[in-house]
């Protein structure tokens, strides 16, 4: 079983891996497909984007900062994601930023023969995923930053079993999606339970709606508040994905905002020495 070799004195994650096939390197893409990456995100989906009416997306708590927290969104995504959807923005090497060492990328998150400089990519072709799928899995570079946080932290929750569909699933959020669920394995299986008055008659489409509820029929391998855990982990990641520099940006911010803060007392009296003597 390959794990994450977390440091000393934090907390641990639920231990979990599904060993995926060879994946040899591939050549990067072109590096400016950034906004159709953003536009492809919904590709891989049925007809409709749109979520399911009166649906409230829950929040997602995500902590940019939590290194521990992406460390384990780190292996989620190399586990459960990247059998189909890559991240072609993003190197291996660039983990090393969340605590890793190059030895521990290549052990516990690296499956094939690819080197440590490369891209985060697919075997599969986008030719061959439309062939297999009928359209090809997005690249997961720019999701977070195209869907938001609270949108993939509500999708990834929101599966349910769907015997209508071809995969299988449906999902709450995203109607007629067009893949399956993923992390079936850990969340386990629901079903919707469509609200029905007292008289037993379906009035999911009368004048009081009552909320849908979804009821667990085949546990998972974990309980719901490990899967939510383990849900938000990878949006984390998923969200560092987007952009890496995002807090050491926001920090740089920050420290811009004082020092001209502090500058200003300076500027302010220099303006008025200069001019004290100007009629």
């Amino acid at each position: 079983m390959n794990t994450l070799i977390i440091p000393a004195g934090t907390r641990e994650r639920a231990s979990f891996h599904i060993a995926r096939g060879v994946k040899p390197s591939q050549s990067c893409r072109n590096g400016l497909l950034a906004f159709s990456l953003i536009c492809a995100s919904a590709a891989f989906t049925g007809p409709s984007a749109a979520s399911e009416p009166g649906l409230k997306l829950d929040a997602a708590p995500i902590a940019p900062t939590d290194v521990i927290s992406l460390q384990s969104g780190a292996r989620t995504f190399a586990n459960y994601c990247l059998n189909c959807h890559s991240a072609s923005l993003m190197r291996w090497n660039r983990l090393m930023e969340l605590g890793m060492t190059e030895s521990q990328i290549k052990d516990n998150l690296m499956f094939g023969s690819d080197k440590i400089g490369e891209l985060m990519t697919v075997n599969m072709s986008p030719k061959e995923a439309k062939q297999a799928f009928g359209a090809a899995p997005p690249d997961l570079s720019l999701t977070a930053r195209a869907r938001g946080a609270d949108w993939l932290y509500s999708f990834l929750r929101g599966f349910y079993r769907d015997p209508a569909r071809p995969t299988g699933w449906n999902n709450a959020v995203f109607e007629n999606v067009g893949m399956p669920n993923p992390l079936w394995q850990l969340q386990g299986e629901r079903v919707r339970v469509e609200p029905r008055g007292a008289d037993g008659a379906d009035h999911a489409h009368g004048a009081a709606v009552k909320p849908v509820r979804y009821e667990m029929v085949k546990p998972g391998s974990l309980t719901p508040v490990q899967y939510d855990e383990t849900v938000r982990d990878l949006v984390n990641f998923l969200v560092y994905v987007a952009e890496p520099a995002a807090t050491s940006r926001k920090q740089i911010g920050v420290f811009v905002l004082l020092f001209l803060l502090a500058l200003w007392p300076l500027v302010y009296f220099l303006k008025r020495e200069y001019w004290k003597d100007v009629v």
